[in-house]
């Protein structure tokens, strides 16, 4: 895996090791690139089900002023804490060994609004709805702002979670992107 854009481009990401992850694929990580503004400076972005950090680290590199990693594994926290602080990102970037459901409750508790959300469960667990269901009622995802969501071509999307709507879909393979924005 590498970074394709901004300060740390061309730079590789180590991953941890075990088959349990799958990192979004370069193919799949440059199409979102190229749809999402490709300035993101004093962008706000959280990155759930982290796994690598690959497409928070490349939001950083890429100019985002601030991002939150959370995975549950501890290995993986550990494996993108080493990511960052290769590339010098470490100031811009809070890593979470906690599982998502937990640090979303804590998120909305504590107000926290993001311009990105990215989410890449695990496939076909049917984590993608409850995710975005929690996301929704946690007002996380500011006005102007737009959740991504990495999912299988096999799991459902409905097209509207409680005020986030869902924008667009495009299909990489089995692999699908979900946009969704903020109803008013």
């Amino acid at each position: 895996m590498r970074i394709i854009g901004g300060s740390a481009r061309g730079r590789r990401l180590k991953a941890p090791k075990g088959r349990a992850l799958r990192p979004t694929a370069a193919r799949v990580k440059e199409a979102l690139f190229n749809i999402l503004p490709h300035d993101l400076s004093g962008v706000k972005v959280l990155d759930l089900f982290a796994g690598t950090g690959n497409v928070a680290v490349e939001a950083l590199s890429r100019g985002a002023a601030e991002a939150i990693l959370v995975d549950a594994s501890a290995e993986s926290a550990k494996t993108i804490r080493e990511n960052l602080r290769r590339l010098g990102l470490t100031d811009r970037a809070k890593v979470w060994a906690a599982p998502v459901k937990r640090s979303l409750r804590l998120l909305g508790g504590r107000r926290e609004t993001f311009d990105i959300i990215f989410l890449d469960p695990p496939y076909d667990q049917r984590l993608v709805e409850t995710t975005l269901q929690m996301v929704a009622r946690g007002g996380l995802l500011r006005q102007t702002g737009t959740l991504i969501a990495e999912h299988s071509i096999r799991e459902e999307i409905a097209p509207r979670y409680d005020g986030l709507e869902l924008r667009d879909q495009r299909r990489y393979g089995d692999t699908v992107l979900s946009f969704f924005k903020m109803v008013a």
